[in-house]
């Protein structure tokens, strides 16, 4: 510890206050309505579109007026408070409006992913029962495509360019209906309805990166318990240091490529945002490096959530950043998989911030971190805890996290754990930041704790270290762990030191099926621009790893692979790459 750590004081001091009445909509957006509501809460990008200027702007005022409007009329069109509504959209202001027009109904909204093809999208909207959709031109083909084994959807409202593709039919069922002609047939004034702390709000599907998605019940509260997490590693959010060259103090705003119908792009950038009366840029568009510069330049950028594969891309990118772009960035968090100190030094010494690894997952969001810069008692800057290249963080403020063994025991620092959270924080208090359970599923709930769900340690499925001081040291998920020739490998070390190479974009290692070791250590590897695969580069990447890890570590194989198979969270599906390891070697 230094006198630079007032981690001992953000965390000890930090007590919940969460009120038994609350909801996301209110806090988000009706409050700035009454208050500020010309300010700017979204500005639109497309990518059709970019070079011609922004495609919008909506101020607090104008959001809560829609979403007063598509409340009326999903309350006219028969949806209840405690019915899933699916959201099927990018990042476009229509998505914000849909969701805060669900949470003030009490209705619970179902955000899934434009990328989804027919499967998927059947397969979460029978399990939800949805009983509504909204949708755009990205993926309205799709939903029309999947109604037919959907009978619960009795409703399709089109968004966008998809409006015009309809042909509205009366008394039909499911009724298919404009965005645009159905609020402009509902009243601007809607009364919320009063919901607890405790009642759902939204719906969100695992990425699946495991097993078959499983829905996990988001109750408002968990809002409350995401914002000590993103306060802390945006660098004490809404707060912006001012420039030390001119002293102008920027607007706070926030940007991240993450989709909004993940928790990474609704609870860690679209929601808390809003909830300090800020302002977002959604942008619809297919991520580049250099389009993700743009757009920090553009729109003077302060504040961002990128994760690794996103600042892999920049970090290879043909501009040097501060180069070539006037960049703003006061702040950035990252997550979805271990940073690695190659990306942390880079992002140091190449846009100036450091980066602020953070850890959650869908079921418990927001729980562990770093925070460069806080506040003190006065709104004087002061130092948060030093982050640590490599390192996951500590717990943030108001969540008890630990490394616990198979038998929910805390491991002493330095052994290798599942990485839990305790329903109750280090004073006692429950913590709001829990889901409530995983839909239609309780034994699976159940087994995600150790004993009483109400009062006992939530397993992440994550492996960790944890030191001394509190940080975690991020060893990759349980299921992703494997052993080769009686060691046991993580692979995000071995990735991470691949991806030191000039020759690696990104990587991904997986156990090999070997008949006398068991496995062997095998990295598929993605080759940066202007590098090209051949057998030398083979033997200078192993020598590469093996000359900075232990022996035992460096890939015994290396495949060169176009692209790595992603979750639409842009988390690395190890597993599809073990499977069909596992397929080739039963082939033989």
């Amino acid at each position: 510890m230094n006198h630079t750590d007032r981690y001992p004081v953000l965390h000890g001091q930090f007590h919940w206050k969460v009120p038994q009445y609350f909801n996301i909509a209110e806090a988000c957006s009706g409050r700035w309505a009454r208050e500020t509501p010309k300010a700017v809460a979204i500005i639109q990008e497309t990518e059709g579109t970019f070079e011609q200027g922004p495609v919008a702007h909506c101020t607090y005022g104008a959001l809560q007026a829609q979403a007063n409007q598509l409340s009326n009329a999903l309350t006219a069109l028969g949806v209840k408070r405690g019915d899933r509504v699916a959201v099927v959209m990018p990042q476009r202001i229509e998505t914000a409006v849909a969701h805060l027009a669900l949470y003030q109904m009490g209705a619970v909204a179902m955000p899934l992913s434009m990328l989804f093809g027919p499967e998927a999208l059947e397969y979460r909207l029978q399990d939800s029962e949805a009983v509504a959709a909204i949708a755009d031109e990205t993926s309205i083909e799709s939903i029309l495509g999947v109604l037919p084994q959907c009978p619960t959807v009795r409703t399709v409202i089109a968004a966008g360019h998809a409006q015009s593709r309809l042909q509205p039919v009366a008394g039909a069922a499911p009724r298919l209906l404009g965005w645009s002609e159905t609020l402009a047939a509902q009243s601007v004034g809607y009364t919320a309805i009063k919901t607890k702390a405790e009642d759902a709000a939204v719906l969100i599907y695992t990425s699946g990166t495991t097993g078959p998605p499983k829905g996990a019940l988001i109750p408002h509260r968990a809002l409350i318990g995401n914002l000590t997490g993103f306060v802390c590693s945006q660098n004490w959010f809404p707060h912006v240091q001012p420039d030390p060259k001119t002293g102008h103090q920027p607007e706070p705003v926030f940007w991240s490529p993450a989709d909004w119908a993940w928790t990474g792009g609704l609870m860690d950038a679209l929601l808390p945002t809003l909830y300090f009366g800020k302002t977002i840029v959604g942008y619809h568009g297919r991520f580049t490096a250099e389009r993700a510069f743009e757009i920090l330049q553009r729109h003077r950028i302060t504040h961002s959530f990128l994760f690794p594969t996103a600042l892999k891309a920049m970090m290879k990118a043909r501009h040097r950043p501060r180069e070539h772009y006037a960049l703003h960035l006061r702040a950035i968090m990252s997550a979805g998989e271990a940073v690695g100190d190659a990306v942390f030094n880079w992002c140091q010494q190449a846009l100036g911030v450091t980066v602020n690894e953070m850890f959650g997952q869908t079921e418990i969001n927001y729980i562990v971190g770093n925070c460069t810069l806080s506040l003190d008692e006065h709104g004087q800057p002061q130092a948060g805890w030093p982050a640590r290249a490599g390192s996951m963080g500590r717990g943030y403020p108001g969540h008890r996290v630990a490394v616990i063994d198979e038998h929910g025991n805390e491991c002493p620092p330095g052994t290798p754990g599942d990485v839990a959270v305790h329903r109750r924080d280090i004073h006692g208090q429950p913590d709001p930041v829990f889901f409530l359970g995983y839909w239609k599923r309780d034994k699976a709930t159940l087994d995600k704790y150790t004993g009483d769900p109400h009062d006992s340690w939530c397993r992440t499925g994550d492996m960790a270290i944890m030191d001394e001081d509190g940080y975690l040291w991020y060893q990759g998920r349980s299921d992703d762990m494997f052993k080769a020739a009686g060691y046991r490998i993580g692979p995000s070390e071995i990735e991470n030191c691949l991806v030191k190479h000039a020759a690696v974009a990104n990587a991904a290692v997986v156990p090999k099926p070997d008949a006398e070791r068991g496995a062997v250590v095998k990295a598929y590897i993605v080759l940066a621009t202007g590098h090209a695969p051949s057998a030398a580069l083979v033997e200078e990447l192993q020598r590469h790893v093996r000359g900075k890890l232990a022996p035992y570590e460096y890939p015994k194989e290396i495949e060169f692979i176009d692209s790595l198979p992603m979750t639409t969270t842009g988390k690395v599906q190890r597993r599809v790459l073990r499977l069909q390891e596992e397929a080739r070697a039963r082939a033989i």
